[in-house]
């Protein structure tokens, strides 16, 4: 991969953000139902003080373009439905994704199910990828730093609800003690989840604030 070391600075699964990408469990709800990813790479540009969301990058290691993070964000509709990976508007290849470890599990048990249609289900995937990348919106996306525990617990609650439901399915037995335990769990999680995303949103302006 080629790019401007000194511009940019290399972010890979060492990196705090993205290696909670890979251990927090709760995250595969993310991958598996939502499509969310995380790239394996992403660059940072040096010597700025804008926002994490604001100056990340990520390149394209089949062309080599250098894309705007914001590519993938809720306002182009492209945040999710990223099963397969990140789209490159620039070639058409597919950009490389970390794996949560949950998801790794789930997938290594079902492989005999999904095995066998997993190219039909990539190409049909793939084939629908242009069309969603057509007049992309760059401008950095909303969030409110004010409420962000707001936020953060309400993707803690989420996820409390969506794996309880799913375990509940897959035939666990819960008692109340293990149901305040993993409540407990999602909120704390939530608190964290929203503090990250407070971290790497721009600080809004005098202007904005008021």
């Amino acid at each position: 991969m080629n790019y401007d070391k000194n511009k940019y600075r290399k972010i890979d699964w060492k990196h705090f953000i993205m290696f909670h990408w890979i251990i927090n469990p709760g995250l595969m709800i993310n991958e598996l139902i939502l499509g969310q990813r995380v790239p394996k790479v992403m660059l940072m540009e040096r010597n700025s003080k804008k926002a994490w969301v604001e100056r990340s990058m990520v390149p394209c290691p089949h062309c080599n373009t250098i894309h705007d993070g914001k590519t993938w964000n809720l306002k182009n509709k492209t945040a999710f439905r990223n099963w397969f990976g990140l789209y490159c508007p620039a070639c058409g290849g597919v950009i490389p994704c970390l794996m949560n470890i949950g998801t790794f599990v789930v997938l290594a048990v079902t492989s005999p199910i999904w095995y066998w249609f997993r190219k039909p289900l990539y190409n049909n995937w793939l084939t629908k990828q242009p069309e969603r990348y057509k007049n992309l919106d760059l401008t950095t996306p909303d969030f409110n730093r004010k409420t962000w525990w707001q936020q953060g617990l309400g993707w803690g609650m989420w996820m409390f609800f969506a794996l309880t439901i799913l375990n509940t399915a897959m035939g666990e037995e819960y008692t109340i003690d293990k149901l305040l335990f993993h409540f407990a769990w999602w909120m704390i999680s939530g608190l964290i989840f929203g503090l990250i995303m407070k971290g790497i949103m721009p600080r809004p302006t005098k202007k904005q604030e008021v």
